[in-house]
């Protein structure tokens, strides 16, 4: 698929699209400040881009806090960029943008309310994106992982080799595996069309504890590592997270045709490529 600029391509997401979107334009930080407004707008111009696929984010959520300023360039004045390039859209957003003081699976159109400085960042350039951007899907997702980069199953199997690890049991959503995201997202490519702008969410299907997460993560890699659950209280962070984010996906679904996997499966998935 020619005429495609991958951003962040050597993420977790961006990495497995790479594979998936054969002559796409990959770029990362250090090929192209997408904080930079003149020089996005050379590298759409220079390669003729009609679609870009933005997975570049500052994702580091407790350091957030303190780096406000940075993580508003890249989360907020980079979508920004990206939208008014001219070119198509599929921006990556997350599934801290709301609450989590709900009780059901959020819908896109619920009310957005982040509790920390990267769920407001990331609430902002979605703004920017749709406010810009002619033709744009915005994703929001959550807890994703991957064989690429610092994850949550790479770190459980690293500790498993420890007699015990004690994990988070009172914070609820569902895993993502990203080369699930990575298929859903070239299923949309090419069905992108002005009528189907706007927001949607892709987790895998199913809903578990980081507890359950670490749990399962233990008994497919066969590690004998026994997880103790532990409530929010005892691990103590920067930025406050939400307790509940379990997404609804029935709208990516209905209008995109997309099957979803459930995180058990996909989980042995992805482990089997370890």
């Amino acid at each position: 698929m020619k005429n495609v600029l991958i951003t962040g391509a050597n993420g977790q997401l961006g990495r497995e699209l790479s594979y998936m979107v054969p002559g796409a334009i990959l770029t990362d930080k250090d090929d192209m400040d997408i904080t930079n407004e003149n020089v996005v707008k050379y590298w759409v111009d220079k390669n003729h881009i009609d679609t870009i696929i933005n997975c570049a984010a500052y994702t580091a959520v407790d350091k957030a806090e303190e780096d406000v300023k940075l993580a508003t360039k890249i989360n907020v004045d980079g979508p920004r960029n990206l939208a008014k390039s001219g070119a198509k859209i599929i921006h990556i957003s997350t599934d801290y943008v709301f609450d989590g003081n709900g009780h059901k699976p959020y819908q896109v159109h619920d009310k957005t309310n982040p509790l920390s400085v990267y769920g407001k960042t990331k609430l902002a350039g979605e703004n920017e994106v749709l406010k810009y951007a002619d033709n744009a899907i915005i994703i929001r997702t959550a807890w994703l992982y991957s064989p690429y980069g610092n994850n949550f199953v790479k770190t459980m199997r690293r500790l498993g080799t420890e007699k015990t690890v004690s994990v988070v049991s009172d914070q609820i959503g569902t895993p993502t595996y990203a080369y699930d995201l990575a298929e859903a997202i070239v299923q949309i490519l090419p069905q992108m069309t002005m009528q189907n702008r706007g927001i949607y969410h892709f987790t895998n299907e199913g809903v578990c504890s980081w507890y359950d997460f670490a749990h399962e993560i233990m008994k497919i890699s066969g590690l004998k590592c026994d997880v103790i659950p532990i409530p929010s209280s005892a691990y103590p962070t920067r930025a406050k997270r939400p307790y509940y984010s379990v997404l609804d996906k029935s709208k990516i679904k209905d209008t995109f045709g997309i099957k979803i996997n459930h995180w058990t499966t996909a989980l042995q998935n992805c482990l089997q490529r370890f």
